[in-house]
């Protein structure tokens, strides 16, 4: 609500404080804040004090105590001026005008620290997110190195010829009546069975697990299960001498 009077149009609710419409008639008034033309200055400040509402005694105190002060620093620059000890003119609007300076720099502060705040707001800001084809990402094992010194190839040769027997088991007879449909060997549970297995005898003969399959599929599978097992670091193999059999042991701190 804006109220006119000598042609002064004023927001009351605008100001803070006494020193705020102070700063606010001087900016208006575009005056030197070392040399403020305090009659100008005082008159449109009582014409603001006057306009007020009386309700809240607070705010209407501070508003009137700083009315005095302007009234007392006007009554005092009509009076021969004053000497100070050093024989030094005194300026009565002098400690005002520190005031004002001294609240002019904390509300320039604040209101940078209010634009920080706001701009601030703007920024939008998430969870870092990531594709889930990255997160699925597993960086390929080379089995190779997992292996050492023993090759794949060597546990190939391993595995063909425990194939080779499993073939030898087959009664060329009885096959000739047809096959028995078994169920299908599932690669999970051998891997689970070969990791147990392992962390139970801690050590085992590569060739005589494969040996100990009772299918050519077991076999298959069994082998599969200890290529897994090996790139997941669950196990590992080792070979004493370069025709000897190839030795598995279960990797230490694995549950027993």
């Amino acid at each position: 609500m804006e109220r006119k009077r000598m042609s002064i149009a004023i927001k009351l609710e605008a100001f803070e404080g006494p020193l705020d419409l102070l700063l606010h008639l001087i900016e208006k008034n575009k005056v030197n804040i070392y040399d403020i033309p305090i009659a100008e200055i005082t008159e449109q400040y009582l014409i603001y004090v006057n306009q007020m509402d009386r309700q809240d005694l607070n705010i209407v105190s501070e508003f009137l105590v700083m009315a005095a002060t302007l009234i007392d620093i006007k009554s005092r620059m009509l009076l021969p001026k004053e000497v100070n000890q050093e024989g030094e003119e005194v300026d009565p609007r002098q400690e005002l005008v520190e005031r004002l300076l001294e609240y002019k720099k904390f509300k320039y502060i604040a209101e940078e620290l209010k634009d920080r705040q706001i701009d601030a707001e703007k920024f939008l800001f998430r969870a870092e997110q990531i594709p889930k084809e990255v997160l699925k990402y597993e960086q390929p094992v080379d089995i190779e190195k997992l292996l050492s010194d023993i090759t794949l190839k060597q546990l190939n040769a391993i595995f063909q010829s425990v194939m080779k027997r499993q073939n030898e088991k087959i009664d060329p007879v009885r096959s000739k009546f047809g096959k028995i449909e078994k169920d299908e060997v599932s690669l999970t549970e051998k891997i689970s069975y070969v990791e147990q297995f392992a962390n139970s005898c801690k050590r085992f003969s590569f060739r005589a697990l494969l040996n100990s399959q009772s299918s050519k599929m077991e076999v298959i599978v069994t082998f599969l299960a200890i290529l897994e097992l090996i790139k997941t670091s669950k196990i590992r193999v080792e070979q004493d001498k370069i025709f000897d059999d190839i030795q598995i042991y279960a990797k230490e701190g694995q549950a027993s």
